[in-house]
């Protein structure tokens, strides 16, 4: 695996054919761009090749999705590195269109395979998701979280949608430039109602993108949606309880999150 902030080695560069001397970090990450092509150390290979399978597959109108590139010999991972097309962009504050952006691609995503490896053991996103569907038991720290999502808890009621494969961190990776379509960087598998992946865009865009409650409320036409967004901030609480370096300014944009969600209850 390459060290996080590493430089991409040449040799793997040279294997996806792009000049190591051209490569430029990306900002908030471990990414480097060459050109039109952008190098991220893979943590997990089986992951990193069910990505760049997925990421093929996808075919969305509207949408930009960062298609993976392969080496000059076939591969998608070489020496621990992925590579994909470059997509312009930054993150914006542009919430309806995150949202209006989850339901495409699960329309999209609704025939893809589920992931054919198992989360490693301790993948929090994983262990969080489990804990807010109530398929896993954990103490949930109260400072950290645990009080909104022992309040919260009792209101769920079973979700009788159909489950697919869903992106559980649509918020963070969609990039935006000018009038262009929304552009798709990487994929964060759930097995999940299709609109779930609305449902956790909507509740981080509410939590730390300063969007208005009046967000939650405007998508309320969807399946399930109150007991979606439930579900959502209890996995997005399980998921700070769970994290070694969440923060309290994080928690604070979860609380009015929650509180905003208990209202539609």
């Amino acid at each position: 695996m390459a060290p996080s902030g590493a430089r991409p080695p040449a040799h793997v560069c040279a294997a996806f054919g792009v000049d190591a001397n051209a490569a430029e970090p990306l900002p908030g990450g471990t990414a480097w761009r060459c050109g039109g092509i952008v190098l991220q150390p893979a943590a997990d290979k089986a992951h990193a090749v069910w990505l760049a399978r997925t990421l093929a597959a996808l075919d969305v109108p509207d949408l930009r999705i960062a298609r993976p590139v392969r080496a000059t010999d076939g591969r998608s991972l070489i020496a621990g590195w992925r590579a994909n097309r470059y997509v312009s962009g930054t993150p914006e504050h542009r919430h309806d269109e995150a949202v209006l952006t989850a339901i495409k691609l699960h329309q999209a995503t609704a025939s893809l395979p589920a992931p054919d490896h198992r989360p490693a053991p301790g993948d929090i996103a994983a262990i969080a998701d489990g804990i807010a569907w109530e398929e896993r038991d954990a103490e949930i720290d109260e400072t950290k979280g645990g009080r909104w999502f022992e309040i919260l808890a009792p209101a769920r009621r079973p979700v009788r949608l159909p489950r697919q494969l869903v992106h559980g961190e649509l918020f963070g990776n969609i990039l935006f430039d000018g009038e262009a379509p929304p552009g798709i960087v990487d994929f964060a598998p759930l097995l999940r109602p299709a609109e779930y992946g609305a449902a956790v865009a909507a509740v981080d865009a509410l939590a730390w993108g300063d969007a208005e409650p009046e967000l939650l409320r405007r998508w309320a036409h969807l399946p399930e949606w109150s007991q979606l967004l439930l579900r959502a901030v209890l996995f997005r609480l399980a998921f700070h309880a769970l994290h070694p370096r969440s923060t309290a300014s994080a928690l604070d944009g979860l609380r009015a999150a929650a509180s905003e969600v208990s209202e539609l209850l």
